[in-house]
């Protein structure tokens, strides 16, 4: 059977159908998904750039996390040292009350048992600043028992910075026990002291503290930024303009009715044929 053969005008007219289908299709797709390069063969250069973008966005929301844990570790941190802040001004309280006992407490059994008991909860004070110290830790890692933090900045790792913690315990605070059951007025003067040291020493680590939490924060905002300008650069690379694409298909629909309509006139030689039978 011989091949159908078709008038030179009707083949034009197939042809540029043909093209203005292959467009409608493209066009409804971008409308369908919103992207006007959804594979590597639509733009190769956009696609791999928007990729690109993407993937670094990715990383750095990995790194984001991570400095979101080590923010909560340093509150986790600084929540502790308040409350040792708070047991140690309770403990110079004792203190302040066994030093206002009369001082020569040898002279006076009762004395001596007043201030025996104040010197037994100054050392209860302590154990509960030993326990606070040991829950102050976030997620395995405890700032106040002398731990340590890593974080990441950037995706490749090269900026960081590390948090080193201390030992938040009464020991190390320098803190010593009561001595002799503050009968001696000088073992209060001596409670006294070293408690006036460790304040002293928690308020030097929680403006270091401060500091590392105030850098950390800056960077996860930076970081929030980047990644909000990486993805607004791929989007920028492989969306579609709504408006466009409506447009467009609004004209290829236009084209395809008239095209439809010249193949008709194309065809009419080809009926009048008919008429001669």
């Amino acid at each position: 059977m011989s091949a159908i053969s078709l008038t030179s005008g009707m083949r034009q007219n197939l042809f540029s159908l043909q093209q203005t289908n292959s467009m409608m299709d493209k066009t409804a797709s971008r409308l369908a998904t919103g992207k006007k390069v959804q594979t590597a063969l639509d733009d190769p250069i956009n696609f791999f750039a928007a990729q690109g973008h993407n993937q670094r966005a990715g990383d750095l929301a990995q790194r984001k996390d991570q400095m979101g844990e080590a923010i909560q570790t340093i509150k986790a941190a600084n929540n502790g040292i308040e409350a040792i802040t708070d047991l140690i001004a309770s403990a110079k309280s004792l203190a302040n009350s066994a030093s206002a006992i009369d001082a020569c407490a040898t002279a006076s059994s009762q004395h001596a048992t007043d201030r025996s008991a104040l010197a037994d909860q100054f050392n209860e004070v302590m154990n509960q600043i030993d326990t606070l110290a040991a829950d102050s830790g976030y997620k395995g890692i405890n700032l106040l028992s002398s731990g340590s933090i890593t974080v990441e900045y950037d995706e490749s790792g090269d900026s960081s910075s590390t948090i080193t913690g201390f030992n938040g315990t009464a020991s190390g605070l320098s803190i010593a026990d009561n001595t002799n059951a503050w009968v001696a007025q000088s073992d209060v003067t001596a409670a006294i002291a070293d408690l006036d040291t460790a304040r002293d020493t928690l308020r030097t680590k929680t403006q270091t503290l401060t500091t590392s939490l105030s850098t950390i924060t800056t960077r996860e905002d930076f970081t929030t930024k980047m990644i909000n300008t990486l993805e607004d650069g791929a989007t920028a690379l492989t969306n579609a303009d709504m408006n466009e694409e409506s447009a467009n298909m609004l004209m290829l629909q236009t084209r395809q009715a008239l095209g439809t309509s010249s193949l008709s006139m194309a065809s009419q030689a080809a009926q009048s044929v008919l008429r001669l039978f």
